[in-house]
């Protein structure tokens, strides 16, 4: 699947686990609202078929879609966990549109013109405020949307855990600063998860995968070309992107910089690709923790009608 970010940061998260054992220890112990299963067992029964049958027919109409959704919650949770006070973390803030006093994350440069998804949120959203008004959150329907995305590529699933608020701010600064650009190296990645960082540069790429970037990058219009992040099952959930590592044919600098001068994320990599059934269940568990970074409680946040606005 061609989902760079998520699958590269599940490796650092890997590395980072020494130092802490959750994702909300590493950004400071900010719990926030506990979450739990079940949560709309009775506001809101239909809440997660609603969502997957967005998420089903939005993917069968383009795969990439799968990839784009499970980005935005990534983006989402990411970006507000460090540098900002207070941590909020997933609360659908990259959800929100810019307004003439108020400036939200989709314009900051890892978000412009990369992310997308938006109209299938909408569309979630607007039927579920039709079957049970102000009940789910649009941080919840992120992070179903994210789990819906991996199932229905061929990975593996997870009971998502319920009960986040939507947050009333936003943060461009941040979007702009802790989102891993691809040009990272492995210490600039940790660096995103803990306060430290050394100079390293390494890349090694397969000289074959280079001359094939090179002629997709060639003569004009290049600006609307399209490279996969993984040419062998560019539409599938699978372990095929640490395959390719090892071949040389990261697409990213940040990609092969796990292979390549760190001992420690080159052993994690080898074993998602030995080991299959390693990569799913530490993605399904990664997933988890990244999904309950700093959950807002009910006097700083709310359930919004539209995400794309505060109430």
């Amino acid at each position: 699947m061609a989902m760079q970010l998520v699958l590269l940061f599940l490796v650092i998260l890997k590395l980072t686990s020494a130092f802490a054992t959750t994702l909300n220890d590493a950004y400071g112990g900010d719990t926030g609202c506990p979450l739990g299963t079940g949560i709309y067992q009775y506001t809101c029964p239909e809440a997660e078929a609603i969502i997957f049958s967005w998420v089903e027919q939005a993917v069968s109409q383009d795969s990439r879609m799968a990839a784009s959704l499970l980005r935005l919650h990534f983006h989402d949770c990411f970006v507000n966990a460090r540098h900002s006070l207070p941590a909020h973390g997933c609360d659908a803030s990259v959800l929100l549109d810019d307004t003439q006093d108020f400036v939200g994350e989709k314009t900051a440069g890892p978000n412009l013109n990369s992310l997308r998804g938006f109209e299938v949120i909408d569309q979630i959203k607007s039927e579920l405020e039709l079957v049970c008004p102000q009940t789910v959150s649009c941080a919840d329907i992120l992070a179903s949307v994210a789990r819906d995305s991996v199932l229905l590529s061929g990975g593996p699933t997870w009971e998502v855990q319920m009960g986040r608020k939507d947050g009333m701010t936003a943060s461009k600064e941040a979007a702009n600063n802790n989102i891993p650009a691809p040009n990272s190296t492995v210490d600039v990645l940790t660096a995103k998860f803990e306060n430290s960082s050394s100079d390293s540069d390494n890349q090694y790429v397969n000289i074959d995968f280079i001359a094939s970037l090179q002629q997709l990058c060639s003569g004009t219009d290049i600006n609307n070309r399209v490279a996969h992040l993984d040419l062998a099952t560019p539409a599938t959930f699978d372990n095929q992107y640490y395959i390719n590592l090892l071949s040389g044919e990261g697409l990213l600098q940040s990609d092969q910089a796990l292979v390549k001068g760190n001992d420690q994320t080159r052993q994690i990599v080898e074993t998602y690709v030995e080991n299959p059934f390693a990569f799913f269940e530490d993605f399904k568990d990664s997933m988890l923790k990244m999904g309950s970074l700093g959950s807002l409680t009910q006097s700083n946040g709310e359930i919004r009608r539209d995400c794309r606005t505060i109430n």
